[in-house]
């Protein structure tokens, strides 16, 4: 299973970097379905999250109390990630009625999600990829988690 975490936010990293590089290289034309696409990237990131969540932690937790801190901190940085989406959605929606400055002010915004995203992951696969692939029966779980789709 850790495989397939990994595979999971390799997944979210290429959306949010095809996402940046296509503000770096945008035009006018382009910008509706830049907006469309980051707001797809948005949910994508939640879902996976909420996942994590509601059912890979729980479930790692039963087989793993010893993790309870590691989880208790990656639990808090999605509630981070999450205020950063909420920021970056509404970034996404001005960007879709005025161009320019709103566009330029996502960019930074999925510039330090990028950053935050990148720390989060990694912590995340070096603190539980063992215990995963140890016995974190699927209930479920899994189809948020590793296959939330592609934006």
């Amino acid at each position: 299973m850790s495989l397939q975490l990994s595979q999971a936010h390799q997944e979210l990293r290429r959306q949010i970097n095809e996402i940046r590089t296509g503000l770096g290289h945008r035009r006018l034309s382009d910008d509706d379905a830049l907006v469309t696409h980051c707001l797809a990237f948005c949910a994508a990131l939640t879902s996976h999250h909420q996942g994590e969540d509601d059912g890979m932690f729980s479930r790692l937790l039963r087989e793993r109390p010893d993790l309870a801190t590691t989880v208790a901190n990656l639990v808090e940085d999605h509630g981070m990630i999450a205020s950063i989406l909420s920021q970056v959605r509404e970034l996404a929606d001005r960007a879709a009625e005025s161009r320019g400055p709103a566009l330029e002010a996502l960019g930074r915004e999925l510039d330090g999600l990028a950053a935050i995203m990148e720390s989060h992951f990694g912590y995340e696969e070096r603190t539980i990829s063992e215990a995963l692939d140890d016995g974190a029966p699927d209930t479920s779980w899994t189809g948020r988690v590793f296959r939330f789709g592609t934006a």
